[in-house]
């Protein structure tokens, strides 16, 4: 049976529930502190980019989250974090959180997204090895370091930053 999930913009009631969902999701209270980070930081934070999937009776369970990001000079996004809690994981609820991320940034005409983590998760939303792209990160490089275009854009080649570091 295939469960459709209900997905929407992220709410200013919906940030102590994603914060509970980091933790629980990773275990660890860093995730925690990197999304609020990022909330907090005017040029990697998005308002309308972070989609929430929730039960039918709106309780939030997951997220996807695209920041501010570039590839070498060219401003593209990140996606992540992407958090489900326990209960609802391998259930699609996160696969749904990112479709719907996805979806805005391309009707907003964003170029590309880049992903760091989870390499056998994120081809099926269309990414692939940002290293066959021409893409790098000054502190990783590996299988696990994916990128996607958005639209009709050409994925750019270059250094991968971050506005900030958490």
């Amino acid at each position: 049976m295939s469960i459709t999930w209900n997905t929407r913009v992220e709410s200013p009631s919906d940030i102590e529930p994603l914060r509970d969902i980091t933790r629980d999701a990773f275990g660890r209270q860093f995730e925690v502190d990197y999304l609020d980070a990022l909330r907090a930081d005017p040029v990697a934070w998005i308002p309308g980019l972070t989609f929430v999937a929730t039960t039918a009776d709106d309780e939030p369970i997951a997220y996807a989250l695209l920041t501010h990001c570039h590839v070498g000079d060219v401003p593209v996004l990140s996606l992540g974090p992407v958090a489900v809690l326990p209960a609802y994981q391998r259930q699609g609820a996160g696969g749904a959180a990112v479709r719907a991320a996805l979806a805005a940034a391309h009707e907003r005409d964003e170029p590309a997204a880049v992903v760091l983590g989870h390499a056998e998760y994120y081809p099926r939303f269309g990414f692939r090895q940002a290293t066959g792209f021409g893409i790098h990160h000054p502190e990783y490089d590996g299988p696990n370091l994916m990128a996607l275009a958005l639209g009709h854009h050409a994925i750019p080649a270059g250094d991968l930053t971050y506005p900030f570091t958490a």
